[in-house]
């Protein structure tokens, strides 16, 4: 049975190297099958991920470009029917588009694929449904589910959060669902399966009022969810990594999940850091008050870097736009991270971002998954460049070069304070050395 292309007139976006500055339908700098030390871009340094809730929003989501003081602006040919065979044209068009962009993995949460229906068991249903399809046209196409997660925040039954719901009634339902969140993961293979909003969508805490919540109980209460899933996954023989995305506001106006070292704290507070890696959004850590690359480099500095959310913010906004990033200094300093931890396998660079509102051509998807795959790439190459000279990593460890002679062990803590306290008096004075900020800001500039 022929099925309808929806994005008539647009070939597999070609690799064009001496392309123009006006010529935005093809890859400049992204080279799938360019090998760089020793590894492809494609399948090991740009695990590239088209996220399904900003790309192909069911035509009710809030992400259909609409926003206070406007109506929705995307009216997409792919939503068009009852819900089910919607949701149907939306799988096969969202394939089409993987396909033509060239990207090898996905990313949803559960009610991006299928409707909700009036209960659990007639949503599970709908999503039974829709994944067999998503089955075939994996199985057709090649293309793989990067991560799965839940949707434990559009209903207003969480509207005081899932897990950490003050109605066991609500905590059930996020069970249950998570249950059932976990079995689609396992059906389609996902390699990854991300609790949202830090301790996740699933675990949603955070206050607007502090008074009317229990903060000791309700951080039990997160731990106890938390504990669920490895426990489930071994029953199932679910094999993928669990992942945990910081996020320090929205949709409380302050969430505990603040960054990701308030993250790593919760682990390992609860003993379940072997269990869990961390998702860093940028964008997130941005609203959190940090650099761009901050909770990156915070995350593989602990080895739980897991994957990431590949987007950006406005720095003047306070709140999380979701934009697609384009700023080769950010993508630099991301993948050289990722460079030095030898990749992100099995996470990925998933696009958690959407089109500007005014953005609602059919092609402008297009344009602009292409410009950050190119920034992505671009960023990769100054990081292989920057770490392949060594000249950073040198002045670093020139810098820290005390540690390795003299009163060494103050590093690794075996120093006692009355052997720091004779050093001193034996050596007096530290030598006060220049921290030659510009010298390394210049240095990095040169390979942007």
């Amino acid at each position: 049975m022929a099925h309808e292309d929806f994005f008539v007139g647009i070939p597999k976006i070609p690799y064009s190297p001496n392309a123009g500055p006006g010529d935005v339908m093809c890859f400049k700098h992204y080279n799938a099958q360019e090998v760089l030390m020793g590894r492809k871009m494609e399948e090991d340094w740009l695990r590239f991920s088209v996220c399904y809730w900003h790309s192909f929003p069911d035509l009710l989501s809030s992400w259909q470009c609409a926003d206070p003081f406007g109506f929705r602006t995307l009216h997409r040919p792919w939503n068009e029917g009852a819900p089910m065979d919607a949701a149907k044209k939306r799988l096969r068009a969202a394939f089409e588009f993987f396909t033509k962009l060239g990207v090898k993995y996905y990313t949803f949460h559960d009610r991006d694929m299928a409707p909700e229906g009036s209960t659990l068991e007639e949503s599970n249903r709908n999503l039974d449904e829709i994944t067999d399809l998503a089955l075939q046209l994996q199985s057709q196409t090649g293309i793989q589910v990067l991560w799965v997660t839940c949707n434990l925040f559009s209903h207003q039954r969480h509207m005081n959060g899932a897990a950490t719901s003050p109605d066991s009634h609500v905590v059930a339902y996020a069970g249950a669902q998570l249950k059932k969140g976990l079995d689609t993961a396992q059906k389609l293979g996902a390699e990854n399966f991300v609790f949202w909003g830090g301790y996740g969508q699933l675990l949603q805490n955070g206050r607007r009022f502090i008074q009317n919540l229990l903060v000791r109980i309700v951080s039990h209460f997160q731990f106890n969810f938390a504990d669920f899933p490895p426990e489930y996954k071994d029953k199932i023989g679910l094999k993928c990594q669990f992942l945990i995305e910081p996020k320090p506001k929205e949709p409380s106006k302050h969430q505990y999940d603040y960054d990701a070292m308030s993250v790593l704290g919760f682990l390992k507070h609860y003993g379940l850091e072997s269990h869990f890696k961390l998702n860093i959004e940028p964008n997130h850590t941005t609203l959190a008050g940090h650099s761009y690359e901050h909770d990156v480099v915070m995350a593989s500095a602990f080895g739980m870097l897991g994957s990431v959310d590949s987007n950006t913010g406005s720095a003047d906004l306070g709140w999380d736009t979701d934009q697609f990033p384009m700023d080769i200094r950010n993508t630099t300093l991301v993948m050289k991270v990722i460079v030095e931890q030898g990749g992100l396998q099995p996470g990925g660079l998933n696009f958690d971002a959407k089109v500007r509102r005014e953005s609602t051509d059919l092609e402008d998807l297009f344009i602009a998954h292409i410009g950050a795959m190119d920034a992505f790439a671009r960023g990769l190459r100054n990081a292989v460049h920057i770490v392949k000279d060594g000249l950073i990593a040198h002045m670093v460890k020139e810098r820290y070069s005390s540690f390795s002679h003299g009163l060494g062990r103050v590093d690794d803590g075996s120093a006692s304070l009355e052997e720091m306290e004779a050093f001193i008096k034996q050596n007096g004075e530290p030598n006060v050395a220049s921290g030659k900020q510009e010298k390394y800001e210049s240095i990095f500039n040169h390979y942007i």
